[in-house]
């Protein structure tokens, strides 16, 4: 099967399952999701499925990428913070939708490897950051969407929430174990938060402060 024939199984898929905004469906499209993913398993770049990154990671299933950017709800002249940038895909899928991404990796060999993959696809609305994701970028802030792709615990990041502007959204897999994340979307409004529970979902685990480099601890 080509390439082609792959990518328009995948988008049938992507609209049976839920996704009906037409703009997040073109930019699943014009994503070379073969570029975000490890060589052993290029076969399966066009599959529906999660597929293993380095240092543990993961690149979602493209279903949750094309489910989370809709429950956005995102205008082109909207600016986004991404917590969790891992292969970049999620970002680079928000650069065709959107103002300006922020996205903020802890795992700098993730990070490096994302940015070489924007400069190479000339995503050039794309800013990143490596440092600790549950603070957010509130020299940046307020943000009108925020999208988290790691979960959260039972409750969302204070830091996150304090950068959403009012009338914003921010959508994040909350959740106090493996078991029972959902993602949740929520809205700031002029008087404070409203929560809304989406659907289940298995994230890895949402940490903050990067790593120690080997040989440190």
């Amino acid at each position: 099967m080509t390439v082609e024939a792959r990518k328009i199984r995948l988008l049938m898929a992507l609209r049976r399952n839920g996704v009906t905004d037409t703009r997040v469906l073109a930019a699943i499209e014009r994503i070379p999701r073969e570029r975000f993913v490890p060589d052993p398993f290029q076969d399966q770049a066009w599959e529906d499925t999660a597929l293993p990154i380095d240092l543990g990671q993961t690149i979602s299933q493209p279903l949750i990428v094309a489910l989370m950017t809709q429950a956005l709800e995102l205008g082109e002249r909207q600016t986004v913070l991404e917590i969790g940038t891992g292969s970049g895909y999620q970002a680079a899928v928000l650069s065709r939708l959107c103002r300006r991404v922020y996205t903020v990796e802890r795992l700098r060999p993730l990070l490096t490897e994302a940015e070489t993959r924007f400069q190479a696809l000339r995503l050039n609305n794309i800013t990143t950051r490596h440092g600790d994701g549950t603070k957010g970028w509130p020299e940046r802030a307020p943000f009108e969407r925020i999208l988290v792709t790691a979960a959260g615990g039972p409750e969302a990041p204070k830091d996150l929430t304090d950068q959403l502007a009012v009338g914003g959204v921010m959508v994040i897999p909350l959740g106090g174990d493996y078991r029972g994340q959902r993602v949740v979307r929520i809205r700031r409004t002029e008087t404070g938060l409203t929560r809304e529970d989406l659907w289940p979902v298995r994230f890895v685990p949402l940490l903050s402060d990067p790593p120690s480099p080997p040989g440190t601890e």
